[in-house]
């Protein structure tokens, strides 16, 4: 991993922390996987994951891919996520996340992210794009 932890003011008590997301290891192809529980942190008052919270985790692991592939001058920012909610998912549940990079040019990051079930069954598609800046 190219990320240097040292220049992150925010670990343990980030966004991700704080939802409990959890960062897996990257495939050998690049794909990106996290996992986030569905509990009271990420629940809507329903008691099903709360579509926001699909979509801070879909950013958050494109970010991290993002910041994977960054040369160390580097830094990713999400410029835009777009999603598809395809069905709930109950508390007590955990979703997992896949990211594939679909685009890496020199300013963006278009990453795919799909969400499922511990059952593999589809519960979003979100696309994410990244802007890469220099840290200057």
């Amino acid at each position: 991993m190219n990320i240097n932890t040292d220049a992150l003011p925010c670990l343990g008590n980030s966004l991700e922390d704080n939802l409990g997301i959890v960062f897996l290891p990257t495939d050998k192809d690049g794909t990106t996987h996290a996992e986030m529980p569905v509990d009271h942190r990420t629940c809507q008052p329903y008691g099903t994951l709360h579509g926001g919270a699909s979509l801070a985790l879909a950013e958050s692991l494109a970010g991290h891919g993002s910041l994977e592939i960054c040369n160390e001058h580097e830094i990713a920012f999400g410029m835009q996520v777009s999603g598809n909610h395809i069905r709930p998912v109950k508390i007590g549940n955990k979703v997992l996340a896949s990211g594939k990079l679909t685009h890496k040019g020199s300013n963006t990051h278009i990453w795919d992210i799909t969400l499922t079930t511990t059952e593999g069954k589809l519960v979003a598609s979100i696309r994410v794009v990244n802007y890469i800046k220099s840290k200057k």
